[in-house]
């Protein structure tokens, strides 16, 4: 048994940040194509509608979603490891091949 005593908070951080990111990637790109949806939709019944909300999600939303989840992977480290340091650490079991 291997135990996890502590965790890099800026490792933990990026690493957060970098899976966050990709995930803003793609929710702000279902946004995106909806809004573009919505936009065609809109012209073909003779709706104003402005699809500047979509173009701004592909954006703004990786940017966002990265720094939430860099902060948060700051903060989750920062816990654990004052946690780790009172009860312990997580027992993990490894194999070497």
């Amino acid at each position: 048994m291997t135990k996890v005593k502590r965790i890099g908070v800026l490792s933990l951080g990026k690493i957060m940040g970098v899976i966050y990111g990709g995930l803003g990637f793609l929710i702000g790109s279902i946004i995106t194509l909806l809004s573009f949806l919505g936009f065609f939709l809109s012209q073909a019944i003779d709706l104003p509608f402005l699809p500047i909300f979509g173009i701004g999600a592909i954006f703004l939303f990786p940017l966002f979603y990265g720094f939430l989840g860099f902060f948060a992977g700051i903060f989750i480290a920062a816990v654990y490891n004052l946690v780790a340091g009172v009860v312990g650490g997580i027992e993990l079991e490894l194999d070497r091949e």
